[in-house]
């Protein structure tokens, strides 16, 4: 497995304070975000999903607690839209340049808005994907959100 990835590349550029954290990826897992927690030891809270959503038809990247569900309608009123929905996984993969399983919200192919759950701004460390299914990121929340220009709010259900 590479550990060289866009989203580590572009933290890497961007001088940002990240470490690795590889697990066995389990394409069978219900839950991926959980198995992954589950995986490292981590509390689930801390361990952060990416979903790619559409709000009034623009895509946009969430991130939020593998944890916890994204309330749509929270979502498009932090976007400020009537309406929002997930994104179909092959277009997700066609935006992003990664595969489900290893969407990244950093380096990603085309940089759209994203949003970060305000709950996840109280951890010390958080998890995140690092481009690469059984690749993780450990980081700052202030990291991810200055790097990302993330906007964050209530997100979860």
């Amino acid at each position: 497995m590479s550990r060289t990835t866009r989203a580590t590349q572009a933290l890497q550029k961007a001088g940002i304070a990240f470490t690795l954290h590889p697990y066995d990826y389990d394409p069978a897992a219900e839950r991926i975000g959980m198995a992954a927690a589950a995986a490292l030891g981590i509390e689930p809270r801390q361990m952060l999903k990416t979903l790619m959503a559409e709000a009034d038809g623009k895509p946009v990247c969430v991130v939020a607690p593998s944890d916890r569900e994204v309330s749509m309608k929270r979502l498009a009123a932090l976007f400020g839209a009537k309406s929002a929905h997930m994104m179909k996984p092959e277009a997700a993969e066609r935006l992003t340049g990664y595969h489900v399983g290893g969407i990244s919200p950093f380096g990603q192919k085309r940089a759209v808005p994203t949003a970060i759950e305000e709950a996840a701004m109280t951890e010390e460390r958080v998890f995140i994907n690092a481009g690469q299914r059984g690749l993780l990121v450990a980081l700052t929340p202030a990291d991810a959100k200055d790097i990302l220009r993330a906007r964050t709010g209530p997100l979860i259900a």
